[in-house]
């Protein structure tokens, strides 16, 4: 059995990491109010986009337009978002898995980083970093969705990468966080409109020329997905993180609990040897 001394600086050292990790929980909690807040207005909006447009493009009839078809380049672009920290539970690791245990070939694939976590691991796994912006994550912003959004477009359409994904993890609510892969550009229809009745299928007509159009709303609707994955990620972050100090400090909170009965149980040893050793001492001289 450990010493008193021992037992009693572990105890010591326990307890202020659970300070801590108290002060980092509340820290996320009232990070995680605001987050989930403008997570959940922003998220009807977002959905309404995705579903709004690949419902129109698959009532199109077929355009031949570049955003809806792949680039004859086989690289492809990968927004992966994650955090600048750690002790989050798997909230990083998660995403991370989408590209390691996912089906791209390393070799075809571009990062654009947004978060170091991410960006560290799959710099360890050997991917390819084109590039990463770590401050974004830390207040999300359209203005910079949209820097992002036009530096992949241009990309596209000057034929340097055929598709673009982005890996980020959805907000359902403050404990269910959902890892999430979704593909961009080329824009694919709606499964859901395409199995529609085909009496219910109005065709989509278009003013100005469906082109026009589509070069206008496709980088909107690049952009607001970009913008509405950095929003439900910067919530889902604070939520994991909320959830890995709770926990935390609950083990901790068992952990003191454990070492005091310890304590206790080599005092009373300590208390009985000596009294042992009175006694004994006692009758030996009478």
């Amino acid at each position: 059995m450990a010493s008193m001394r021992d037992i009693k600086r572990r105890k010591g050292s326990i307890q202020s990491t659970q300070q801590i990790t108290k002060a980092m929980k509340l820290v996320s909690t009232v990070k995680l109010q605001r987050a989930k807040q403008r997570a959940e207005e922003s998220k009807p909006y977002f959905n309404c986009m995705y579903e709004t447009v690949t419902s129109m493009l698959a009532k199109t009839g077929g355009l031949n337009h570049p955003y809806l078809k792949a680039g004859d380049s086989a690289k492809k672009a990968v927004i992966v978002i994650t955090s600048n920290r750690g002790l989050a539970g798997g909230y990083n690791s998660n995403v991370v898995k989408l590209i390691t245990k996912g089906d791209f070939r390393k070799e075809d694939l571009e990062i654009y980083a947004i978060g170091k976590k991410g960006k560290d691991a799959l710099q360890r796994y050997g991917y390819t970093i084109k590039d990463e912006n770590p401050d974004i994550i830390e207040e999300p912003s359209y203005v910079d969705a949209m820097a992002i959004s036009r530096k992949l477009l241009a990309s596209f359409a000057a034929g340097e990468i055929g598709e673009i994904y982005l890996a980020y993890t959805g907000f359902k609510n403050t404990v269910v966080h959902e890892p999430t892969l979704l593909k961009l550009l080329p824009v694919e229809p709606s499964e859901k409109s395409e199995s529609a009745e085909p009496g219910s299928r109005a065709m989509m007509n278009f003013e100005p020329e469906d082109d026009e159009a589509l070069d206008m709303i496709i980088p909107k609707y690049v952009t607001s997905l970009i913008y509405g994955g950095l929003v439900e990620a910067c919530a889902s972050e604070n939520g994991a993180r909320m959830q890995a100090m709770d926990s935390a400090t609950t083990n901790a909170e068992e952990m003191i609990d454990h070492l005091s009965l310890m304590y206790n149980r080599a005092r009373q040893g300590s208390i009985t040897q000596e009294l042992t050793e009175i006694i004994a001492g006692a009758n030996a001289i009478s």
